[in-house]
């Protein structure tokens, strides 16, 4: 009997890490907003990045506005790829980076670590 109570406890410990980890989850996205010739979109870091999607319109320089709360290590840097940036984010102070999109589609961005995403969509 107690080793059917200690695999079941296993089983579920299992489940929810799995949940957690690989679930789905409902995702807000967030559009830039249009101020003057540039767009403007803010992101807080904080346990993961807040928002994790936001949608930038083609063709118009946007200014990406970090605000790191988070101190974790993981966090330190910011990474996006497509659009060539891979800098440090400083802690609690906002960090502006300027991208130019050009392209349509998805493009991903993480932390330094390769732990946590987020993602832009240009349209």
């Amino acid at each position: 009997m107690d080793k059917l109570l200690i695999l079941a406890g296993a089983l579920l410990i299992i489940g929810l890490i799995v949940w957690w980890f690989f679930g789905k989850r409902k995702t807000e996205v967030v559009a830039a907003t249009l101020q003057g010739d540039k767009q403007i979109v803010e992101i807080v870091v904080d346990g993961g990045y807040k928002p994790s999607v936001i949608e930038l319109e083609r063709g118009i320089s946007t200014d990406i506005i970090f605000t790191r709360k988070d101190t974790s290590a993981c966090f330190e840097e910011i990474v996006l790829p497509d659009f060539g940036v891979r800098t440090h984010l400083p802690v609690g102070k906002p960090y502006t980076i300027t991208v130019e999109p050009k392209e349509s589609g998805e493009y991903k961005y993480s932390c330094g670590m390769n732990m946590f995403f987020g993602k832009v969509i240009v349209k």
